[in-house]
């Protein structure tokens, strides 16, 4: 750089910013837009069907021709003796397999710690792609591996045990309503425990490596390894999915509960929305929407109790 003749130091001029364009400015948001939009058609609207729980609509019949009922069918909920004890058991069913839930949600933490300490790499991408790909089966082929597994006539399972004495012949585990909440969490971790290790995985994998090496000059073992630097590192993305999965606390789904329901184990199998679909099919649409509301305002409820106790226990918020 030359000097000038009077030798003072001329500043560099700044470089010229140029105004980003348009697309560049809002790609992010257009990017997210056709996901906004599915939340929206999915979620949102459908939130106006609401209205059938005020009405006496019965299906075929325009609702400006069904009668107004106000809040009755929420107040036959508890009105009725019978109608309460269903809600009650139904309740029960989905608060006990909601907690089991919540009790095993750290088994894909341990599955995602064990997957990292196995060293053979092919053997580590074979064992996650095995324990991945169940997620993408849906339940009704779990229902068919199951019944070919342990159904009366054919199952294979069932034969055996019952070869060594080791059930009554003849026993249908299909249909017997025995210890019904962990067959469930335990056909729903078989199906989804490798998916839910991905998350943790990410998140050991954005673990420092330097604490790792640092450690073990320092003589830690595997051990210690894991207990002192891989678990605290995976505290917070396991608490934010454990209050997230808090706020869902009622919301287990249907679709398990759907497949593996039959007349024998309806009354420990019936969830909440199990519930709401076979009211709702028994042409009481009313009466479905009132639980659903109430249910959807429970979660509501939850999802914002979650976050208070992470800002008072961790101080961040989830929402």
């Amino acid at each position: 750089m030359e000097l000038p003749t009077d030798g003072a130091v001329q500043p560099a001029m700044p470089a010229q910013r140029t105004r980003p364009k348009l697309a560049n400015k809002y790609k992010l948001f257009l990017m997210a837009l056709p996901f906004l939009a599915i939340t929206f058609i999915f979620y949102y609207l459908p939130i106006s069907g609401w209205i059938y729980a005020f009405y006496d609509y019965i299906p075929g019949i325009p609702l400006k021709d069904t009668p107004y009922v106000g809040m009755q069918w929420f107040k036959s909920i508890v009105a009725n003796p019978t109608q309460t004890a269903e809600v009650l058991r139904v309740l029960k069913n989905t608060v006990a397999m909601s907690f089991l839930g919540l009790v095993t949600s750290v088994f894909p933490v341990v599955f995602a710690i064990l997957l990292t300490e196995i060293r053979t790499g092919w053997y580590r991408k074979l064992v996650q792609t095995l324990t991945t790909i169940p997620n993408f089966i849906s339940w009704i082929l779990v229902y068919a591996l199951a019944f070919s597994l342990f159904s009366v006539d054919n199952g294979v399972v069932t034969a055996i045990l019952a070869q060594f004495k080791l059930v009554p012949e003849g026993y249908n585990f299909l249909a017997s309503d025995s210890h019904m909440w962990l067959k469930m969490i335990v056909w729903y971790w078989w199906k989804s425990l490798g998916w839910g290790a991905i998350l943790y995985l990410a998140a050991i994998a954005g673990i420092d490596q330097d604490l790792y090496e640092a450690a073990e000059t320092d003589g830690a073992g595997r051990f210690r390894k894991i207990w002192h630097i891989t678990v605290p590192g995976l505290m917070p993305t396991f608490f934010v999915l454990l209050l997230l999965s808090i706020g869902n606390f009622v919301n287990n789904g249907m679709e398990q509960y759907f497949a593996f329901q039959n007349a024998m184990n309806k009354d420990t199998i019936e969830v909440l929305d199990l519930y709401v679909y076979n009211i709702a099919f028994a042409n009481n649409f009313p009466f479905a929407t009132a639980v659903s509301m109430l249910k959807s305002l429970v979660s509501v409820f939850l999802l914002f109790a979650a976050n208070t106790l992470s800002k008072a226990v961790r101080g961040e918020s989830i929402i």
